[in-house]
């Protein structure tokens, strides 16, 4: 072979792999799961899914309502349980879903669940354990929000 053939095809194949190089190797960043939205979803707490939690707290930080979408697409009625707080200081709440129905807490239909007896400060995380039916449950980190957002405002307790 001619060393100039030699040549431009090394150059070719450097090109190609300096202008797409980092593409074989970076995460796409459609691949990466996440809440589009100011709460949680959380994965594995039972058969009942939960989408979108979070607390919309007080200006004190003494009493939040819990916000959520709780999905259960099985032909019975689930029972849901959120423990909300750091270990040892946490308060819990039970939440029965209706079967093949979707319940949305804080909506016009359905009240907020009022939580009290544990800090939560706007702008800070709280841990929250989720369990329904026979599942392990799940822990997730719950964004506690306040009402400076129009939208939020009706539902700071």
């Amino acid at each position: 072979m001619k060393p100039r053939l030699i040549a431009s095809i090394v150059v070719g194949v450097a090109v190609l792999l300096g202008t797409s190089g980092c593409t074989f190797m970076t995460p796409q960043s459609t691949e990466i799961q996440y809440s589009a939205a100011e709460g949680v979803n959380v994965y594995g707490s039972g058969p009942l899914q939960v989408r979108n939690a979070f607390i919309v707290a007080n200006e004190d930080g003494t009493k939040g309502n819990f916000i959520a979408a709780i999905v259960n697409d099985t032909d019975e009625q689930h029972t849901l349980t959120v423990e909300v707080g750091p270990d040892g200081d946490t308060v819990s709440k039970t939440i029965r879903v209706p079967a093949n129905s979707v319940l949305s807490l804080g909506s016009d239909e359905t009240e907020p669940v009022l939580i009290q007896g544990v800090e939560m400060r706007p702008g800070a995380d709280i841990p929250g354990f989720f369990t329904s039916g026979d599942g392990d449950g799940a822990l997730v980190s719950l964004p506690i929000l306040d009402g400076q957002l129009d939208y939020l405002a009706d539902l700071v307790p």
